[in-house]
């Protein structure tokens, strides 16, 4: 039976690493009584962290749904990791969610993680709370925390729940809406009476009051002629302003002790907006608007996939309209084919549960759809229409795998390909010209995961090294050399004879000519003697790296009527090109890549320093309409390995960056000397 649309709630826990959102997350499933305790991280007995890494490293890696209900609501909460690292995670609860709950820590105020938590859900348009959490800690400052919000966020930040502090502890929890404080005793919830209107007290009231009223003009009418509003009154400007981003609430609370999460709740019971509209694609290219209605045409996103080698494919699925239900087939827009459906589940953590569909609104799996992958739209094949996908971090850090045991090459190929489809921010790829497989991640502790996970689930052992640099070789002034091939042995001998003159020429291969006179070289060895130079071309003189930029002209040279043939010209062009370009001033050349840089305004002069000291070329910096900088440079590929770290360390994680293949140019001469040295 399809769940009023009305009645459901879909949350993410967003925010910086280690400011406690899943730990907020188990409080508030044992508040719904969906849990007999609160888990803790240090104990590995969280709902939402079952992962074996998770419980090894003691962080969130990915994300996780936990279904509960809760006064009559379906409430969703999906929980997601903080490091940077793993910020996939983090996207994927934002695509599914309506609400972002931002946790923040009452002891160190507001930080980078959780600013960009803000930034990314506003961008989906979700509505947005801020909780700051660890109240129980003696070093809490929950004023110090709101002020820091406040001075980041502006004036639409505003108090729902905040403490009231008695001989430097917190006595009670004062909630703005029902005018009520509320003490806690061995977890359970007591009225107290309104604290003594001080002069901060007053103040923030007055915050809440102004801004509940500006919502609407009956409220803002009643609040200027000095009447009280009424509980149901502030209630309704709270959803009024959630809803339309105009009041971003904040709640003080103890997610360790579950202390105050149930004014939390209730607040997301009454106040969070339901699941709405969104837009998608039609199959015609055109904008389609899709109203969460269970009978209307199917539309889900599917922001999540589990490719675990012992419980098979899970596809994590939001229902945007319509229903899922096991009798419908599964048609996937970007692949344009049907699919079996597989058991619909809801989730609890790692438990799966059972039902019989998911309508609009709703959150759950559907197990072994093979043909889906994160960011596809499940519809119908009638009403083919693609949602917006899921928000995929652009994977910098790059690092060669390979086996610790020969042989088993391929087996980490298919492994890293299960894994990289898990989670799109890794990418796997081999680069022909070095011989190695490379995986880009996000970061180095993405990287130490996966290498973890290879050996636990697949039983591969890798080694990661600093991926090689595909250098190139070329000449740098004109010369003419022969080349001449004589054996003789019984029978008919081998004979070839060339005169060839090699120059510089701007050209990613060979560039072939021939000006013979007079025959000295019949028409029919032309194509032999290309090939042997072609063939050379492939591993230069200096380190064994493909040679560019070169012209041969083939001018002279003589042959023998019986004893020549095609193997003879082709080996006496290698000897030709051996000798001439060894001759030729050849010069090692090193890739550039073009770096596009966002970074904030006081970290650029650092950035910009460590761009130099990669032997980079600033090209130019231009504001950008976020309030950061960009920056524009050229770089070589050889020093970019750690810029990926540099940036997270120098910009505390606010700054990105993307790259792109620009050109060759000549390495200076310790680089080249080094490359050399190497290769011998």
């Amino acid at each position: 039976m399809s769940i009023n649309i009305e009645n459901i709630r879909n949350i993410t826990l967003v925010g910086h690493a280690s400011k406690g959102k899943t730990t907020l997350c188990e409080a508030l499933l044992n508040t719904a009584g969906a849990t007999e305790r609160i888990g803790k991280v240090v104990d590995g007995n969280t709902v939402s962290d079952f992962d074996a890494e998770e419980k090894k490293r003691k962080i969130s890696i990915n994300s996780a749904v936990a279904s509960v209900d809760y006064k009559g609501k379906a409430i969703n909460i999906i929980d997601t990791p903080g490091l940077f690292d793993f910020a996939m995670g983090a996207n994927e609860g934002i695509r599914a969610a309506d609400t972002a709950i931002i946790v923040v820590s009452a002891r160190s105020g507001l930080a980078v993680g959780a600013e960009k938590a803000f930034k990314n859900a506003g961008s989906k348009g979700l509505s947005r709370i801020f909780v700051t959490t660890k109240m129980d800690d003696d070093r809490a400052d929950f004023y110090k925390s709101f002020n820091g919000i406040v001075a980041k966020f502006g004036t639409q930040v505003c108090p729902i729940v905040v403490p009231v502090i008695s001989g430097g502890k917190v006595a009670a929890y004062y909630n703005m809406i029902d005018d009520k404080a509320y003490s806690y005793d061995g977890g359970k919830k007591i009225s107290d009476a309104v604290p003594d209107d001080t002069a901060r007290f007053e103040a923030v009231k007055a915050v809440f009051t102004e801004a509940v009223a500006s919502t609407d003009d009956e409220l803002m009418e009643k609040y200027f002629e000095g009447e009280e509003l009424t509980t149901e009154e502030k209630i309704k400007g709270v959803k009024l302003g959630i809803a339309d981003g105009s009041i971003i609430p904040v709640f003080a609370l103890s997610g360790l002790t579950g202390v105050a999460c149930d004014l939390l709740l209730d607040f997301i019971a009454d106040c969070c907006p339901a699941p709405k509209s969104e837009y998608g694609i039609d199959s015609q290219g055109e904008p389609i608007e899709l109203t969460p209605d269970a009978n209307g045409p199917l539309a889900a996103i599917c922001f999540k996939t589990v490719a675990d080698p012992f419980i098979g494919k899970l596809s994590y699925f939001k229902v945007v309209s319509g229903k899922i239900t096991s009798s419908v087939p599964a048609y996937n827009y970007r692949t344009g084919k049907d699919e079996r459906m597989g058991k619909i589940v809801k989730m609890f953590g790692a438990k799966q549960i059972d039902c019989s569909e998911l309508s609009a609104g709703e959150i759950g799996a559907v197990t072994k759809l093979g043909g889906f992958a994160t960011g596809d739209t499940l519809c119908s094949a009638d009403n083919a229409v693609k949602l917006d996908d899921v928000a995929i971090p652009t994977p910098t850090y790059k690092m060669a795998i390979s086996a610790a045991k020969k042989g088993e090459e391929e087996k980490i190929s298919s492994a890293l390909l299960r894994l990289c489809e898990e989670n799109p921010s890794l990418s796997f790829s081999v680069n022909n010209e070095t011989n190695q497989q490379i995986i880009a991640s996000l970061g180095e502790q993405q990287l130490e995961v996966t290498v973890s996970r290879l050996k636990d689930k697949f039983g591969v052992d890798c080694v990661l090294n600093v991926p090689k640099v595909a250098y190139r070789e070329t000449i740098t002034r004109k010369v003419s050399a022969q080349g001449r091939h004589k054996k003789q042995s019984g029978g008919h001998g081998q004979f070839g004879d060339v005169h060839i003159e090699f120059e510089p020429y701007d050209t990613e291969s060979l560039e072939f000519a021939e000006r013979i006179v007079g025959g000295a070289v019949p028409k029919g060895f032309f194509p032999a003697v290309e090939k042997g130079l072609q063939e050379c071309m492939k591993s230069g003189v200096l380190a064994g790296y493909p040679m560019v930029g070169v012209k041969a002209t083939l001018y002279d040279g003589s042959y023998h009527p019986v004893d020549s043939n095609e193997m003879s010209f082709k080996m006496a062009a290698a000897l030709a090109f051996k000798e001439g370009i060894s001759n030729a001033m050849p010069v090692i050349l090193e890739p550039i890549v073009t770096l596009h840089v966002t970074v904030n305004d006081d970290a650029m002069g650092d950035v910009i320093g460590d761009i130099n000291k990669r032997r980079g070329r600033v090209l130019g910096m231009t504001p950008n309409s976020d309030g950061m900088q960009d920056i524009l440079a050229e770089v070589p590929d050889g020093e970019m390995t750690t810029f990926s770290t540099s940036m997270r360390q120098i910009t505390q994680g606010r700054g990105s960056f993307t790259t792109e293949f620009a050109r060759y140019d000549r390495a200076p001469e310790h680089i080249a000397q080094k490359v050399i040295s190497e290769a011998k």
